[in-house]
C-alpha cells in the first residue's frame, strides 16, 4: 500500500521571497513617477491660484486706482495645497509708474516636495517665466 504524505499547504520562504522582490522592482518604479505626479500637480494648483490674485490684482486696479501690495488687501489666501509648498508674495508694485506694474511669485518652500522647483511668476501684462511651461 502506498503512503499517502500529508502535505502542508501554504507558501515556501523561496515564493515569498521572489513575490517580495517582484512588489520591491514595482514599487521602485512607480515611487519617482508618483513623486514627479505630485510635484507637478502642486504647480499646476499654485499657477491657478497665480492667475486669480492676477485677476484680483486687475480689478483691485480697477477700483482703487493702485496695485495692492499684499494678498490680504486683495482678499485673498491661497488654499492650503499651494501655502503648504509655496510662499507666495507681490514683489515689484509700482503705482508710479506708466503702466502700473506688479508681479507674483510662487517660491518653493524647504523641505517640500516643491523644493529645488523653480519659482513661478506673473506680472501685470500677463507674462509668466519659462518654468511655468514645464
Amino acid at each position: 500500500m502506498i503512503s499517502k504524505r500529508n502535505k502542508t499547504a501554504g507558501f515556501s520562504l523561496l515564493e515569498l521571497m521572489i513575490v517580495v522582490a517582484i512588489v520591491a522592482i514595482l514599487a521602485a518604479v512607480a515611487y519617482p513617477s508618483y513623486l514627479q505626479h505630485i510635484v507637478k500637480n502642486n504647480r499646476a494648483v499654485a499657477q491657478q491660484y497665480l492667475l486669480e490674485a492676477s485677476s484680483l490684482q486687475h480689478q483691485y486696479i480697477l477700483d482703487n486706482r493702485a496695485y495692492a501690495t499684499t494678498l490680504a488687501a486683495l482678499g485673498s489666501t491661497p488654499i492650503d495645497r499651494v501655502s503648504d509648498n509655496y510662499t507666495v508674495t507681490i514683489t515689484g508694485v509700482d503705482n508710479t509708474a506708466s503702466p502700473p506694474t506688479f508681479t507674483l511669485q510662487a517660491a518653493p518652500k524647504a523641505g517640500t516636495p516643491q523644493e529645488g522647483s523653480d519659482t513661478l511668476t506673473v506680472n501685470h501684462l500677463g507674462q509668466k517665466n519659462a518654468t511655468w511651461y514645464d
